[in-house]
């Protein structure tokens, strides 16, 4: 099943019925479809203020997040579009710094589906085209835009060289493989060579390509290299007076002296996500980000359900001498990542839609696991609990899970699906905003 979410506002929903009515574009690739559906709305990607774009298997909505809070710093206007949505489509278009209206919602999405009802456009490049026809018609200083699922041939890849303030890849690993996988002729054929070519589709000739070069394996570098080099695009391979370890980010003024920054988002790939997002300022010559910009964003980026301690509420209620954390991660490099940030023994609730490795974050955590309970992901087929291995057992939910475990004070994990995340900062009422 797809989720286009659901809405209180009649207007929306009827708008979101209609997407739920298109059809997947069964291997379809290529940027005709969204570049036909720009043109019939007057070319909305060409009338933008300058545009950050991001692409990346794991990071990049993190590094999206710090971009906006260094640039809202700074005093800017931000348009952000990203994905997907956690509990509410409005999530996934942020004009000038706000969430977009119900209102507005329903209108753009009504014009977009009606202009391109002929064309077969696919969810995201509805959601895509709303979003840029949305920035387009309200004034803003700065827009950061995060790829959907690979990058050369995303929809956000409409963006032409002219609207590019610069581009940034984070971190690599193998995910949708049955898409950016997939066999064509002329391209690299090692599986990380390969995502990182379909990565880099995003560069564009004379606009900087910053990179985390060195967490990316050489055949993923060489491939990156190619592709910068064929477009003719300002590669940057590292961080610009920039360092990071331990979660922490080093800010160089200059050979002597350093800024310590400590990311607002838990977790030491957050220190790496936030050196690329300051790099990506620093490459870039169309705005200016003052150091007091940059410490302040640091320290005030929000990105919801990525390592995410949950405040109180109706969910944590249930397990009150406990803290409960909620990630959205569901591959291999995001698995890494959660390990790499309890250091001890945790309660694992995990749901995660059929099509991903049930054992992408079983794995890294081997040891530490006390207890592991399996709930659904709502409306969608998922693994049962025995895809999880003899110690998993099943609950019909995340309310059932948690009043079925012990009180021993150890942390609680809910992790595997950002679907499963949104419904739990529902039934938290911790919606984003």
């Amino acid at each position: 099943m797809r989720d286009f979410g659901r809405s209180d506002d009649p207007r929306v929903q009827a708008q979101l019925d209609r997407l739920a009515r298109l059809s997947l574009p069964q291997g379809r690739l290529g940027l005709e479809t969204i570049s036909g559906l720009m043109e019939r709305l007057g070319n909305p990607h060409r009338k933008l203020p300058p545009v950050f774009h991001v692409a990346g298997t794991n990071g990049k909505g993190s590094t999206c997040a710090f971009l906006r809070a260094m640039l809202e710093a700074e005093g800017y206007r931000v348009h952000v579009t990203t994905s997907p949505h956690l509990v509410r489509y409005n999530e996934r278009i942020r004009i000038a710094g706000q969430l977009i209206s119900d209102e507005a919602l329903a209108a753009v999405l009504a014009e977009v589906l009606d202009a391109g009802e002929d064309l077969g456009p696919s969810f995201f490049e509805v959601t895509i085209a709303a979003a840029f026809l949305a920035f387009s018609r309200t004034p803003a200083d700065v827009c950061v835009v995060e790829v959907g699922m690979g990058g050369r041939f995303d929809a956000t890849n409409v963006l032409e060289p002219e609207a590019l303030a610069a581009c940034g890849i984070a971190a690599l690993g193998l995910d949708h493989e049955r898409f950016l996988l997939a066999p064509e002729d002329g391209v690299p054929t090692e599986p990380m060579a390969r995502i990182a070519f379909e990565k880099a589709g995003i560069a564009k000739r004379g606009v900087p390509l910053v990179t985390l070069h060195d967490t990316y394996p050489h055949e993923a570098q060489a491939a990156i290299r190619d592709v910068a080099e064929h477009v003719g695009a300002s590669l940057h391979e590292g961080f610009w007076h920039c360092d990071a370890s331990g979660g922490q980010a080093e800010f160089w003024r200059d050979e002597n002296t350093f800024l310590p920054l400590f990311p607002s988002l838990p977790g030491e790939h957050q220190a790496m996500n936030l050196c690329l997002a300051i790099s990506m300022l620093m490459r870039q010559d169309r705005l200016a980000v003052s150091e007091a910009a940059i410490i302040t964003g640091a320290r005030t980026a929000r990105w919801p359900a990525r390592m995410q301690r949950l405040g109180d509420g109706p969910l944590t209620a249930l397990v009150a001498d406990q803290t409960v954390w909620l990630d959205g991660g569901h591959n291999p490099s995001a698995g890494a990542a959660i390990a790499a940030h309890f250091d001890g023994p945790l309660h694992l609730v995990i749901g995660m839609i059929e099509g991903k490795d049930p054992r992408a974050l079983i794995d890294p955590l081997a040891g530490r696991i006390r207890t592991l309970t399996v709930v659904p992901v709502p409306s969608h087929e998922c693994h049962p609990a025995s895809a999880f291995g003899p110690e998993a057992r099943a609950a019909a939910n995340v309310e059932e899970a948690l009043l079925g475990l012990p009180g021993d004070g150890y942390p609680i994990l809910i992790a595997g699906s950002l679907y499963l995340a949104g419904e739990v900062l529902r039934l938290n009422h911790e919606l984003p905003d």
